[in-house]
């Protein structure tokens, strides 16, 4: 005799218990760079509370779109894309909470402001790494999800996720504002010119919509890759203002370190469908 299948409700408390470890490694693999930097350990505790803030909230829509797109289950719907985006962030301040003890960078006396700081700071990127791993740890995949039928605003907005994740990689750390203080005006403008044709290039290879176009390099260029490096500033713009790095100093240095950062931002944004 065989065995009797398991009842269905078991079978899907089961998946979401496979999917939600899938979700604290995702959370660990993405995080764990900037879980190990010093940089973000001490803007965790210098960062101004209301910066703080707005990075959660801007985050907070970032994380939606991301469950809706890949999420750590295979439930859809809007409920459950807003519970998977809550389990998501909560995923992401356990991780970050939980390691940043274990490398003794938050102690058990420390001020709640600065444990509480240091930990926020990493929950988004933890909950971004929690809402893909279905699509990165899984072996099919992740299935089919919607980010493969995904509209011109919607790849938009993957590229948007791609340059962030890439940013806030690099954003605190002092070398960005070196290159920047180091690099001359030829300098600038060839790395626009490189993170442009880089951008344009990655995309049609990740998998983009884009690709579709790749007989119309024109219209292409116009779609996807201006729109994508526009993008990748902005977000470099908003990760150094978040970061403080844009305070005291003049609007050309500024510029600067906002083309230096978005030379990764660019990549980011490029390769969003392969993180995607």
């Amino acid at each position: 005799m065989t065995a009797a299948a398991p009842p269905l409700d078991l079978q899907r408390e089961r998946a979401y218990v496979r999917d939600l470890g899938r979700a604290f490694a995702g959370a660990l693999v993405f995080n764990i760079p900037l879980l190990m930097t010093m940089e973000m350990w001490a803007q965790g505790v210098i960062m101004d509370r209301w910066r703080l803030l707005t990075f959660i909230v801007a985050g907070l829509p970032l994380l939606y779109g991301l469950a809706y797109y890949a999420g750590f289950s295979k439930r859809r719907g809007p409920v459950n894309e807003a519970l998977d985006t809550a389990v998501a962030l909560a995923v992401g301040f356990i991780t970050a909470s939980m390691l940043l003890i274990l490398f003794g960078v938050v102690e058990w006396d420390a001020p709640p402001r600065e444990g509480l700081g240091m930990v926020a700071l990493q929950a988004i990127p933890g909950a971004m790494g929690a809402l893909l791993a279905r699509r990165q740890l899984s072996g099919d995949g992740g299935g089919d999800t919607d980010e493969d039928q995904a509209s011109y605003f919607g790849e938009l907005f993957l590229m948007a996720a791609g340059a962030l994740f890439f940013a806030l990689n690099v954003a605190p750390t002092e070398e960005m504002i070196l290159i920047a203080y180091k690099a001359t005006p030829a300098h600038i403008l060839a790395l626009i010119a490189v993170s442009i044709l880089l951008l344009h290039l990655i995309v049609f290879k990740a998998g983009f919509a884009g690709q579709e176009e790749a007989d119309h390099p024109i219209k292409a260029f116009l779609h996807f890759t201006l729109p994508g490096y526009a993008i990748a500033l902005t977000v470099s713009l908003f990760t150094l203002f978040l970061f403080g790095r844009t305070d005291g100093h003049a609007v050309a240095g500024v510029v600067q370190t906002m083309v230096v950062l978005g030379f990764p931002a660019a990549i980011g944004a490029a390769a969003a469908r392969l993180l995607v």
